[in-house]
């Protein structure tokens, strides 16, 4: 029996033995397993962890952005996940770059980085090594693995600087863009009335406007829609129910007395020092050598802004609101005890208490009150909408049986009426589609509503009789402009052999100095990059926005030598030297990476995806 028992436990520990090998050589599907890594890069292998939580913070900043999760599916979709495998190729080949250059940081270096960290110390701020190793575990890394990757991203900094330290673009590009951008015009200009040719503008017949609306279809188009029908109900279209008795009112105005009740408050500033002695020198100062509050305020490298406190009560001053709120409108009172230090304040303006008696705010009590008993209602009421919804009632029979308003919408993208004045609804409205069952959704007012697509257009051109009008007004703005024109040309040409615009009865607009990026309103969209494009002496005519417009160009003068061009410049260095740089060392990392001929395992990335499924 002792034999037997003997090898029966030793079968069992063989058969447990191969189990174990056995499914360790089917491997692992998920971070614990035995997948370390998608990939190399060079000698550089790239984690599993590594993928995994990049692909984390990327879609959590999504969210953040968007305020919408964003499903792997979707990720996948946009390549977000291609995007992340190849920033992590980047920086490993970065870091194979710098082992093959021999680039690396010494232990000290590595020590001082590690107890740098706010993360890792302890109360007193010393550091704490249960700490180093809780967060550490907490991350998945080990002391080691950490470590190696603060030497990586250390001398990977030090790479990325050798780069692009020193890369400036010549100073001559920037200028010249100054000088693009700061060139001056002056320029006189004059635009043709409409009614110098009325009585020469032919009335389109019904076959021109036919064969107009024919040629210009694309003129006259009506948006995508979407026909839908919809039942809703807010709190205001249920006010009129809403009784009220006159203990709530009254209670509604106790609760909001801040609202209808302001004590005194003053405007106030409040230069802090750093000790008694520094406040009452400058106390000192303002009664005996006649120094100002502003200058003060300017002698701490300050701006009357930085020591603004807006309008404050009493209270909100702490112990210096006695004497501040004892002081007059310019008096400078201080120093004065504040949890930042003594502090100068001065009176700008005095606020008197005010307070709005019951009577006066009822209007006010009684609308906010009702409303928000409406939308009570409506909250207890609408699971009950819901549930008639669920049950196969149509929103007409909702409607007929309870509070809600049925309504219809050819509803665009540009609707802002009534119920599409409500983004909750445009939303809704954007995503409905013929296969969606209508559902109770709520209103940013506490209101409700539910919808049904009826059909849904492409857009498409509008009817000719109902575009007609539209037509002709086009047909005739075309003509206007085309005799106008045609006028322009002769007084273009008196214009430029001498004469005066108003010899020629031209109202004219002298514009002087202006630049590319002005505004001159009643011209043309183009009308700039027309006076831009002229010599001094040229006269010409500019059309387009229903617009004709004779102009000359009178002076030419290159850009200000001004603080603000300065200050372009300077800006403009800086953007270009920055973009220069970067495409430098963008182009130096695609070499890299080619060099360090990247392997990713394409089944180990799909096994890491897996546990975003």
């Amino acid at each position: 029996m002792a034999k037997t028992s003997s090898f029966s436990k030793t079968a069992v520990w063989v058969l447990l033995a191969l189990l174990i090998l056995g499914l360790a050589g089917f491997g692992a599907t998920n971070l614990n397993g035995n997948i370390r890594t998608i990939g190399k890069v060079g000698s550089k292998p790239i984690s599993t962890q590594s993928y995994f939580s990049a692909m984390q913070r990327e879609m959590r900043a999504f969210q953040e952005q968007t305020g919408q999760a964003l499903p792997f599916a979707e990720a996948r979709a946009i390549g977000l996940d291609q995007a992340v495998l190849q920033q992590l190729v980047t920086t490993r080949a970065l870091d194979h770059e710098a082992t093959q250059m021999g680039l690396s940081i010494g232990d000290e270096n590595v020590r001082d980085q590690v107890l740098s960290f706010d993360a890792f110390k302890s109360l007193d701020g010393t550091f704490d090594r249960e700490a180093y190793a809780f967060a550490l575990e907490r991350q998945g890394l080990s002391e080691e693995e950490f470590e190696d990757s603060l030497r990586e991203d250390t001398a990977r900094r030090l790479l990325q600087s050798a780069v692009i330290n020193g890369i400036s673009m010549p100073a001559s590009f920037a200028d010249t863009l100054v000088a693009y951008a700061g060139e001056q015009r002056s320029f006189t200009w004059s635009a043709l009335d409409p009614t110098l040719v009325a009585g020469d503008v032919i009335e389109p017949t019904d076959a021109e406007l036919q064969a107009y609306y024919d040629e210009n279809t694309d003129q006259f188009m009506l948006p995508a829609s979407k026909d839908i029908t919809y039942a809703w109900l807010t709190p205001e279209m249920l006010v009129d129910q809403v009784e009220l008795d006159e203990d709530a009112l009254r209670q509604a105005y106790d609760d909001r007395i801040d609202e209808f009740a302001q004590p005194e408050r003053r405007l106030v500033e409040r230069l802090v020092f750093l000790d008694q002695d520094a406040a009452d020198s400058a106390a000192a100062a303002l009664e005996v050598d006649g120094t100002t509050f502003e200058t003060l305020v300017e002698g701490r490298g300050l701006t009357l802004q930085d020591v603004d406190l807006g309008d404050v009560d009493r209270l909100e001053l702490d112990a210096a609101g006695e004497a501040v709120f004892a002081a007059e409108t310019g008096d400078v009172v201080g120093p004065l005890p504040t949890d930042l230090g003594p502090a100068l304040f001065r009176v700008n303006g005095i606020l008197p208490a005010q307070k709005v008696e019951y009577e006066e705010a009822l209007p006010t009590l009684r609308e906010t009150l009702a409303l928000e008993r409406a939308g009570r209602i409506i909250e207890n009421q609408a699971e009950n909408y819901e549930d008639l919804l669920a049950g196969g009632a149509t929103l007409e029979e909702v409607a007929a049986e309870s509070d809600m308003v049925l309504g219809q919408i050819d509803w665009t993208e540009e609707s802002a009426d009534d119920i599409a004045a409500y983004l909750a609804f445009r939303d809704a409205a954007a995503q409905l589609t013929l296969d969606d069952f209508p559902e109770i959704e709520l209103l940013d007012d506490g209101g409700v509503f539910a919808m049904r697509l009826n059909r849904e257009q492409p857009a498409r051109p509008e009817p000719f009789d109902d575009a007609k009008d539209k037509v002709r007004d086009a047909m005739i703005v075309e003509r206007t402009q085309a005799a106008l024109s045609e006028m322009a040309e002769g007084l273009v040409a008196q214009i430029a052999q001498g004469a005066d615009f108003a010899e020629l009865n031209l109202t004219a607009t002298v514009e002087e100095d202006r630049t590319r990026g002005a505004f001159v309103p009643n011209t043309p969209p183009a009308f700039l990059d027309e006076v831009f494009a002229m010599e001094p002496g040229d006269v010409r005519t500019v059309t387009g926005g229903g617009f004709v417009v004779i102009v000359r160009l009178d002076a030419v003068d290159p850009a200000a030598d001004s603080d603000q061009a300065t200050a372009l410049r300077a800006s403009l260095q800086r953007t270009l030297d920055q973009a220069l740089a970067q495409d430098l060392f963008d182009i130096y990392t695609n070499d890299v990476g080619l060099r360090a001929e990247p392997r990713i395992d394409q089944a180990a990335v799909e096994a890491v995806n897996a546990n975003f499924q």
